[in-house]
């Protein structure tokens, strides 16, 4: 995988014993649409459940073009769609049909296995436009992993807003701030968006296991500055208060920590004979179609 590059020069004689370590991404150009991978690196395959962070865009699509991922399968994690701007037309082999826009959350359980495209709606494509967002992966709790697949979509609307002295804050997923949000879990799981002026400051929610990205701006963690496109992974024990130096967005993952997984491609599991597995399903034919995108599929690398 494209994993970032990651620096370990954060150290308590540094003072900064808050921050763990300190990733940058690897960007990869698709051909106009701008991918930052932070998770997973060397060092570091996960924080929490979270196991793949991308930080795609913001990407310009002239009319006609767009964003195009074929059908391709997904085994033994959930996937999380967040966009800040732009739309993508979600498809998998439960039939789901639902277009994504800017707030909401789309969780798709792969569990022992589907299949989805990402796609655009034609009005869209028809016009000039932006793509720009964060796309992760949970993985499942071993006891979880061959769960039935599902697909849940959450409007902009339920996901949990509130005002953090000044900050607006949104809880995507887990509890903070005395907010719960009502986004599935299957273990313990933190994912929290803060938008800050610059000279303000925020507080961090604790979790067994944390890492904070800055989508845009830059901000302060005690006498360390993160800027843009970094992510500091965050000692869960340490009261950690941010203050922005710009203008900032930010995303705080975390949650239980679990055990190393396999990762191959789409796949993810806690069994290298079970990646072996869907790997050869895939290659023969064996996965669901998914309805209304059946001609196409991304082939095993």
């Amino acid at each position: 995988m494209n994993a970032g590059d990651c620096t370990g020069d954060c150290s308590e004689d540094s003072g900064c014993g808050a921050i763990l370590k300190i990733i940058r991404p690897r960007e990869k150009d698709l051909g106009g649409f701008s991918v930052r991978r932070l998770l997973p690196v060397a060092g570091q395959q996960m924080v929490g459940p979270w196991i793949f962070f991308d930080h795609m865009g913001p990407a310009f699509f002239p009319a006609g073009s767009g964003i195009n991922v074929r059908p391709h399968p997904h085994i033994n994690l959930a996937t999380v769609t967040y966009l800040f701007e732009g739309e993508i037309l979600h498809r998998d082999s439960l039939g789901s049909l639902q277009p994504i826009v800017p707030g909401d959350i789309n969780l798709m359980v792969a569990g022992r296995g589907i299949v989805h495209s990402e796609r655009e709606r034609p009005e869209v494509t028809a016009v000039d436009h932006q793509l720009h967002g964060l796309q992760l992966w949970l993985v499942l709790p071993e006891a979880d992993e061959e769960t039935e697949p599902a697909f849940y979509h959450y409007p902009a609307a339920n996901i949990p807003a509130l005002d953090v002295e000044g900050v607006p804050v949104r809880v995507i997923m887990g509890s903070a701030y005395g907010k719960t949000s009502p986004v599935k879990q299957f273990a313990p799981t933190l994912y929290i968006e803060a938008s800050l002026k610059a000279g303000q400051q925020l507080v961090l929610p604790q979790a067994p296991e944390r890492a904070l990205y800055i989508a845009a701006g830059a901000v302060k963690a005690r006498d360390t500055k993160l800027n843009q496109y970094e992510m500091a992974v965050l000692d869960a024990d340490t009261v950690v208060t941010i203050e922005a130096v710009s203008d900032s967005r930010l995303a705080l993952i975390g949650g239980e920590a679990m055990a190393r997984r396999y990762i191959e491609w789409n796949f993810v599991s806690s069994r290298r004979e079970r990646i072996e597995q869907a790997k050869t399903n895939w290659q023969q034919g064996n996965f669901p179609k998914v309805p209304g995108d059946e001609d196409e599929f991304i082939p095993l690398p």
